[in-house]
């Protein structure tokens, strides 16, 4: 492809009506650095597995400056920026002026209002109408463009949390995917802004990246933040404090504990310059909470998601297909409480690979990964998991494997029980039809009998029913979980959600992995 660079909308317009493919579309004001580099580099290896588009935008947007900030001496080299951001992989440029973006100038324009409670923090509060222009400006270009997907970067942090939102409420049907703020190799966060820095200052600026990796180290292995050692650190070498917080990540209010995902951020003055840096905290690697009906494809896709991320993976429905099978093999009836809790005392259930890389289960060192799934067990699980005791022992083993976080779990009731804290919840369900289909296919496979997909149906329906209405963690949707309906979607697809999900709930930052 021609890499072509366009200053007018007819002509971009008229480039991509030509070009039958989906666009990811990166917003940069120009002043292009390895951070910008990384975004498109991210952005071509996604393309490579589709057909798409990367367009980079460049235009300063005046909204977005304060009456005494820096819009008149903000870098401007379209020639460098073009040579910058066709090396890393894009395909075209479309650097407009500011009549091609506002016709007829701003005020012939609806203008966006971001949320007081989400523009009034952190960078906002200090620049009065800054994300409102931001947010104005980012709604004028992609009805331009009409991309696909948008590729920002996490360093502008509050920008992007206001964004998400923004297309959140809007219900705007673009994807936005996140990339971690890219650093030289001293550490210090690449910006169109560093520009402005002399030599002196520079030295002195890094004063900043230091005290905040030192303070993430710290609290790594203390599970403390002093922010006044902080300041003191970034003060040394005559940095000026804007703010220094620790916040939570999302709704960008102050933190007083440090439990879940923390951004300590930070804005200071060097010289005349302006600069902001960040770190996340958390106290343990994520835990990803899959819950949902029976054969909604959990497992299947539970398994695979925990191998793309490199976690563990943790089945909380085969352990209640254990029990029930070692209730079932003893002969007890599962309404009998006081044998079923006398047959547990001394429960040994252990997850292991096999030489195949498999994931099998043992019970009393007894492997029944392929027992566990009979009709039978099935038929008799609800019952069984409904139990106080068996409900929890099994909890409380759950919870001691996911302490490290590390973890994706799925069942019924891992986002509502098990692990009320974590970091994604996803409810992932299926049409009792649909699973019903599935059930017959997994049943023959493995070599079992049913009367009718009709009659497996009928069975999910009640097992629904048993599972939604038990007193003890009963199967339901957590008020914060995101829910996947898979009817229609290949296993692929779900993991494609599912990745999106946890990408914009967790930074690059926080837990990147080449998979990903």
């Amino acid at each position: 492809m021609v890499q072509k660079i366009f200053q007018t909308n007819a002509e971009l317009k008229d480039w991509l009506s030509k070009q039958n493919s989906a666009i990811i579309f990166i917003p940069t004001m120009g002043g292009l650095h390895p951070g910008h580099q990384y975004l498109i580099q991210k952005a071509k290896e996604k393309k490579a597995k589709k057909n798409q588009i990367i367009l980079v935008s460049i235009f300063i947007n005046p909204l977005q400056f304060g009456k005494d900030e820096d819009y008149k001496k903000y870098p401007r080299n379209i020639s460098k920026d073009a040579v910058l951001a066709f090396n890393a992989g894009a395909d075209a440029i479309w650097a407009p002026d500011y009549v091609e973006v506002f016709p007829g100038g701003e005020n012939s324009h609806f203008k966006i209002q971001v949320p007081q409670t989400l523009h009034n923090r952190l960078c906002g509060a200090e620049r009065e109408g800054h994300f409102d222009g931001v947010a104005t400006v980012i709604i004028r270009l992609i009805r331009i463009i009409r991309p696909e997907k948008l590729i920002l970067g996490e360093k502008d942090w509050q920008q992007l949390i206001i964004i998400r939102k923004l297309f959140q409420e809007l219900c705007i049907p673009i994807k936005i995917e996140s990339y971690s703020t890219q650093r030289d190799q001293s550490g210090f966060a690449h910006s169109s802004r560093n520009a402005y820095l002399s030599d002196s200052e520079k030295v002195n600026a890094q004063s900043l990246p230091n005290a905040l990796r030192a303070a993430k180290t710290e609290f790594e292995k203390e599970k403390i933040i002093n922010l006044n050692k902080i300041a003191s650190k970034i003060k040394e070498n005559n940095l000026k404090i804007e703010y220094l917080k620790v916040v939570d990540p999302f709704s960008l209010k102050e933190k007083e504990n440090l439990n879940g995902l923390c951004l300590l951020a930070a804005a200071v003055k060097c010289g005349s310059t302006r600069l902001i840096d960040h770190t996340f905290l958390m106290q343990r690697k994520p835990i990803i909470a899959i819950d949902g009906p029976a054969g909604a494809g959990k497992s299947t896709v539970t398994k695979a998601f925990a191998k793309k991320l490199g976690f563990i993976y943790l089945d909380t429905g085969a352990m209640y297909r254990a029990v029930t099978w070692l209730i079932i093999n003893n002969s007890i009836s599962p309404s009998d409480q006081a044998q079923i809790n006398n047959n547990l005392r001394d429960l040994k259930l252990e997850f292991k690979n096999s030489s195949s890389g498999e994931q099998k289960i043992l019970i009393n060192n007894i492997d029944v990964t392929e027992k566990i799934r009979s009709p039978e067990v099935t038929s008799l699980v609800s019952e069984v998991a409904k139990q106080q005791y068996v409900r929890e022992l099994l909890t409380k083993q759950q919870q001691v494997i996911g302490e490290d976080g590390g973890l994706v779990a799925e069942g019924r009731d891992i986002g509502t029980a098990v692990f009320p804290d974590a970091d994604v919840k996803i409810f992932l369900t299926a049409t009792p039809k649909e699973r019903a289909k599935r059930r017959s296919i997994d049943l023959e496979k493995r070599g079992y009998e049913y009367s009718s997909i009709e009659n497996l149906e009928k069975e999910i329906e009640e097992r629904d029913k048993q599972d939604s209405e038990r007193k003890i963690a009963p199967l339901k949707k957590a008020h914060d979980a995101v829910e996947i309906c898979t009817d229609g979607m290949s296993i692929e697809e779900v993991l494609e959600e599912l990745t999106y999900i946890f990408r914009s709930k967790i930074p690059e930052e926080v837990w990147a992995t080449p998979n990903l």
